[in-house]
């Protein structure tokens, strides 16, 4: 199964792709976040304020503290491959740690969660913009981050404005739902991208092509 893409943006077709990768995502996790704190504070048992921002913490230092030796294990792999894998699993992480808000009834579960939460964007940092980066269109590297960046933008407002609205009228679960349904999403694009990043291999044994512009760095 292929996926193409017929728009044109004057992009190449890989930054198109990672550029939806990107756009799923956040448009995601952006539904969550206008809803989190009032989710934890109303729907768990004895949550307060200072357990809203004990989540927050569990999820900003552990996915700092761990995206940085995830991002060396990975830029100590030369291919294309293992970046691949672990962004491929960190979305999907992701995808499971969003469905699994729906679920949590205590503040221990929730505290879990955020762990998963955590590595999830961690891998996805560790992964994301090394691949994102080889790919990127020659004398357009400005533009390319620049677009990724607005398509996030917008993708993640436009969530937040629809995620208090579907909170609203049929609960939290429906958007953390939804939440993992857009993870899931970004992770399946990578699946059935035609030759996304790994390129076909021309010998017998398979070697993956660096695609770095050669004027980056310079």
């Amino acid at each position: 199964m292929k996926i193409r893409i017929a728009i044109d943006l004057k992009i190449n077709r890989v930054v198109k792709y990672f550029i939806l990768v990107d756009l799923a995502l956040l448009a995601g996790w952006g539904l969550i976040e206008p809803i989190f704190s009032i989710f934890v504070v109303q729907k768990i048992a004895g949550a307060t304020l200072t357990t809203v921002g004990i989540a927050a913490a569990i999820y900003w230092l552990l996915k700092s503290a761990l995206q940085l030796p995830l991002a060396n294990f990975l830029d100590r792999r030369r291919s294309e491959k293992s970046k691949l894998y672990a962004l491929i699993f960190g979305l999907l992480v992701l995808a499971v740690s969003a469905f699994s808000f729906s679920l949590i009834t205590t503040i221990t579960g929730l505290y879990v969660v955020q762990i998963l939460h955590s590595l999830g964007f961690a891998l996805y940092v560790a992964s994301w913009p090394a691949l994102f980066s080889r790919h990127l269109d020659k004398d357009r590297v400005s533009y390319d981050w620049a677009l990724d960046s607005t398509a996030a933008g917008v993708s993640a407002g436009v969530a937040a404005f629809f995620g208090s609205i579907i909170a609203n009228q049929f609960g939290f679960g429906a958007v953390f739902v939804l939440a993992a349904v857009f993870s899931a999403i970004s992770a399946i694009i990578l699946f059935f991208a035609p030759d996304l990043v790994l390129p076909r291999p021309t010998t017998a044994s398979t070697k993956f092509q660096d695609h770095t512009p050669a004027n980056i760095g310079h």
